[in-house]
């Protein structure tokens, strides 16, 4: 019901005349993900790249080719480090993230095909990773993909990415690594969200 409801609700704000290209050109959809948890069939989905913490275990739902696309950029990163470029110059112009946007677009065209999003057309249920909760009491977490280290309370998340943004602000390190970097003007990489609650 949620799936097809956010679909409606997202495809309402196109016009029908943009339709044709947006069946054709995924990358520019409209597009999100959300973790929700789902009272009535006590169930956690995850639509897209988001994660979530039930009681101490961890779970995320990464889009494909993420992690290949974060290291071509780190080894990108670090030639540039090595022939000179300082991280401050790198930190204000990424130019190692040009290189592997036009992989990331050509991924994107298999959103709602290989992987999830929210975009106004349908979401395939079998790409929604679905974790269900007994009825014994749990804690939860939900939360976006913008800490790159998940923690049970929401100071544990925000101290860790701030010693990310400290030990290594351009996400090339062993520990994480990123698509962009933490870009001096903004105080994290990616959008944050987290809620913590108990059922």
């Amino acid at each position: 019901m949620f799936l097809r409801g956010v679909t409606a609700y997202i495809r309402k704000h196109y016009k029908k005349s943009m339709l044709p290209r947006l069946e054709e050109h995924p990358e520019d959809r409209l597009t999100c993900s959300a973790v929700l948890f789902s009272r009535v069939s006590r169930e956690i989905w995850l639509v897209g790249d988001c994660q979530c913490m039930i009681g101490n275990q961890y779970y995320d739902n990464p889009k494909p080719a993420e992690a290949v696309l974060a290291a071509q950029r780190a080894e990108e990163m670090k030639r540039l480090l090595a022939q000179g470029a300082t991280q401050e110059e790198l930190l204000r112009n990424d130019t190692a993230r040009p290189m592997i946007i036009p992989h990331m677009i050509q991924t994107m065209k298999e959103q709602n095909i290989s992987y999830s999003v929210i975009d106004g057309f349908h979401i395939p249920r079998q790409h929604v990773k679905t974790i269900g909760l007994d009825f014994q009491p749990w804690e939860v977490v939900l939360a976006s993909d913008g800490y790159p280290f998940l923690r049970p309370t929401l100071e544990e998340s925000e101290q860790l990415l701030q010693q990310q943004r400290e030990n290594d602000p351009l996400n090339i390190g062993p520990e994480f690594q990123a698509t962009k970097g933490f870009h001096p003007d903004f105080n994290s990489f990616d959008d944050r969200s987290y809620i913590r609650f108990r059922v």
